[in-house]
């Protein structure tokens, strides 16, 4: 259940250019990775490390650069990634971590979900 600022940060992205995907009237996540970037988003702003309206304008930004380098119909459009490099910006921009950190740690995190996928594969 969402508080009054989840709800207000959600909400605010509705019926406009950066609304996230829905289905059936809710959001929808493909991938356990995109509610957690979801929720780390909202939560990191309220927190107080940025304006929500700060996240926002970094999302429509990173559209906005993706479409301008894409065409409209490229099948590697992903919401959730410009969903990733709108707050990673905004990490860097906070102070919270280096681009170094975030780097590492996804570095990890790939090589998780690699070892993951090689053991399903045994």
């Amino acid at each position: 259940m969402f508080t009054r600022f989840e709800h207000f940060a959600a909400s605010s992205l509705m019926g406009s250019d950066e609304s996230p995907p829905r289905d059936n009237g809710q959001l929808a996540f493909n991938r356990s990775w995109e509610q957690v970037v979801f929720a780390l988003a909202i939560a990191l702003s309220k927190k107080g490390h940025y304006e929500w309206e700060d996240f926002r304008q970094s999302l429509i930004d990173t559209i906005g650069v993706w479409e301008s380098e894409h065409q409209l119909d490229d099948p590697t459009w992903d919401y959730y990634h410009r969903w990733y490099a709108a707050l990673e910006k905004l990490v860097i921009e906070a102070g919270l971590l280096e681009q170094s950190e975030l780097d590492e740690k996804l570095a990890s995190l790939l090589l998780c979900h690699q070892s993951d996928d090689s053991l399903a594969e045994s």
